[in-house]
C-alpha cells in the first residue's frame, strides 16, 4: 500500500471524480441545518432532567466546545480541501494507516450509528400522524428514500436539505415566540433559570447536561467531508461551517430559555417529546390539537433532513479513504452519468438496514433496549474521539502544507477545546460503561475492510491508475 502522502492535492478539478457544486451559502445553510438536527427535538427534556431549570447553560457549554472544535475542521479543511473529512487529516498528522483506519472506522460507525437512531425516532413521530405501518418497514424505507434522493445527485441533496432547514428552523421559532409571549403576558419566573434541581454538584451537574446533549451539537464535522464538491472552498469553509454553528448555538440556548420559562422542568423531564409540551402549553392563541400536529411534522422534517445528511457523508468517506488505501479501491467507484459513490452508498444503507432490523429483534425479544437513546450515546462516544484527533492534528500540522489562503483557528482555544472534548468523552464513559462493548462490536465490523485493504489492496486498484485518477473511479 502506498505510503499516506503528506502534500496538498494538486490534482486538476476535473480529475477529482466529485463535482465542485455547492455554494458557500449552500454550505452555511448545511452546516446549520445538520446542527439544528433532531437531538434539540428530543433530548432537553434529559437534559433538563440532569441539571434542573438552569439546563440552558449545558447547551451553551456544549455549543462552545463544539464549535472551538469547529475551528479546528476550518483550519484543516482549508489546507486540505478534499473528502474524508476527520480522517484525511489524522493520516496527514500522523501518516499511521493504523489510526487513520481507527478514526475511518469511528467517523462510520458515529454516522450509522446516528442514522439508526434518527430513522427509529422518525418512526415515532411518523406514528402520531399514521400510526398503521409497522416500524420496522417506515425506518427501512425512510433509509431506502434518502439512498435514492443521495444518489440523484450531491447537488439535490444539498438543495433539499437547505429547504429543510427552514422548516426546522421554523420548529424551533414557534417554541422561542411562545417563549416571548409568555415573557411578555409576565407569567414568566426568570428565577428558574438559575436552578441546579437536581442532586449534587452543579458544575458536575451541567458536565452530566452537556454530555446528554452533545448528540444535538454535532453535524458540523459531515460539512468537511463535502469540501471536494465545495466551489472555492478555502474561502467558503470558515466563514459558512463556523458562522452555521454560532447561529446554531445561538437559536440553542434561546429555545433552552424558552421551555424552561413556559413549562415547569418536571414536565420536560416526563415527556418523550419535551418541545411538544411547549407547542402545547396553551400561550398561543391557537388550537393545541392542529399544534401539536404541525409541529410533529416539522419534527419529522428535522430528523429527515439530520439523517440525510449522514447518508450523504457515509459513501463519501469510503469515497476519500479509498483514494487514501485506507479501505478497499471499489470504494473509490462513483456513477458515470451522477457522479455519486454509489458502491458506498449501497454499502452504508445495508449496514444501517442491518442496525434496524437487530435493534427491532432485540426489542422484540423482550431486551429493555432503548435503541434511540443507546445509538445515540454510541454516536457521541465515537465523536467525542474524533474530534480530541482532529484538534490535536490540527495543532500537530501547524507550518505544513500552508498558504495565502489557509485559515488558522486561535491556538489557545483549540487547547480548551481539546480539554472540553476529553472531559465529556471521560464522563460519558464514566456514566455509562457499558456503550463502550457497543463501541467495540462497531470497530470490529470495520476491522474486515482494513483486512481487505491490508492484504488485498494493491491487486484491487487496475495498473496504471492511482488515486483519484478517474478511470478508476467512474462505472
Amino acid at each position: 500500500m502506498a505510503e499516506a502522502s503528506t502534500t496538498v492535492d494538486s490534482r486538476p478539478e476535473s480529475d477529482t471524480g466529485l463535482k465542485r457544486s455547492i455554494t458557500g451559502r449552500q454550505l452555511f445553510f448545511y452546516t446549520l441545518g445538520d446542527v439544528l438536527g433532531s437531538g434539540i427535538y428530543v433530548l432537553i427534556g434529559l437534559v433538563a432532567a440532569a441539571v434542573g431549570g438552569a439546563f440552558w447553560i449545558a447547551f451553551a457549554v456544549g455549543v462552545t466546545i463544539a464549535a472551538i472544535t469547529g475551528t479546528a475542521y476550518a483550519e484543516l479543511v482549508t489546507k486540505y480541501p478534499r473528502a474524508a473529512g476527520a480522517a484525511l487529516y489524522v493520516n496527514k498528522a500522523f501518516g499511521s494507516k493504523v489510526l487513520t483506519f481507527l478514526v475511518t472506522v469511528s467517523f462510520l460507525s458515529a454516522s450509522f450509528a446516528a442514522a439508526g437512531s434518527l430513522a427509529s425516532g422518525f418512526t415515532t413521530y411518523f406514528a402520531e400522524i399514521w400510526p398503521g405501518p409497522p416500524a420496522l418497514l417506515v425506518s427501512l424505507v425512510f433509509v431506502a428514500v434518502l439512498t435514492v434522493v443521495n444518489f440523484i445527485g450531491i447537488t439535490e441533496s444539498v438543495v433539499i436539505n437547505m429547504l429543510m432547514a427552514f422548516v426546522e428552523i421554523l420548529g424551533l421559532v414557534i417554541v422561542m415566540v411562545i417563549g416571548a409571549w409568555y415573557v411578555a403576558e409576565g407569567s414568566a419566573d426568570f428565577g428558574v433559570l438559575g436552578d441546579f434541581s437536581a442532586e449534587g454538584n452543579p458544575t458536575i451537574a451541567i458536565l452530566a447536561g452537556v454530555a446528554l446533549s452533545f448528540f444535538a451539537m454535532t453535524g458540523f464535522e459531515n460539512t468537511a467531508n463535502v469540501a471536494e464538491e465545495t466551489v472555492d472552498p478555502h474561502r467558503s469553509f470558515p466563514r459558512s461551517l463556523i458562522g452555521g454553528m454560532v447561529v446554531a448555538g445561538v437559536i440553542y440556548v434561546l429555545v433552552s430559555i424558552a421551555a424552561a420559562l413556559t413549562v415547569d422542568t418536571d414536565s420536560l423531564v416526563e415527556s418523550e417529546v419535551p418541545l411538544l409540551e411547549v407547542v402545547k402549553s396553551g400561550v398561543l392563541p391557537i388550537s393545541d390539537d392542529f399544534m401539536a400536529t404541525l409541529f410533529a411534522v416539522i419534527a419529522m422534517v428535522a430528523i429527515t433532513n439530520t439523517t440525510l445528511v449522514a447518508v450523504v457523508t457515509q459513501p463519501r468517506i469510503l469515497y476519500g479513504m479509498a483514494n487514501e488505501d485506507v479501505v478497499p479501491g471499489v470504494f473509490a467507484r462513483i456513477h458515470a452519468t451522477r457522479r455519486s459513490p454509489w458502491v458506498g452508498l449501497l454499502f452504508s444503507a445495508v449496514v444501517v438496514a442491518a442496525l434496524l432490523v437487530i435493534g427491532t429483534a432485540l426489542t422484540s425479544s423482550g431486551s429493555k433496549l432503548d435503541l434511540v437513546g443507546r445509538l445515540a450515546a454510541v454516536t457521541v462516544l465515537f465523536l467525542l474521539f474524533i474530534y480530541a484527533l482532529v484538534i490535536v492534528s490540527a495543532l500537530k500540522l501547524r507550518g505544513q502544507d500552508e498558504d495565502e489562503r489557509a485559515f488558522r483557528a486561535n491556538t489557545a482555544l483549540l487547547v480548551l477545546g481539546l480539554v472540553g472534548n476529553l472531559a465529556i468523552l471521560a464522563w460519558t464513559v464514566y456514566d455509562d460503561p457499558t456503550s463502550l462493548l457497543w463501541c467495540a462490536g462497531l470497530v470490529a465490523v470495520g476491522v474486515v475492510l482494513f483486512v481487505v485493504e491490508h492484504f488485498f489492496g494493491r491487486s484491487d486498484r487496475p495498473e496504471g491508475t492511482g488515486r483519484g485518477d478517474p478511470s478508476l473511479a467512474v462505472d
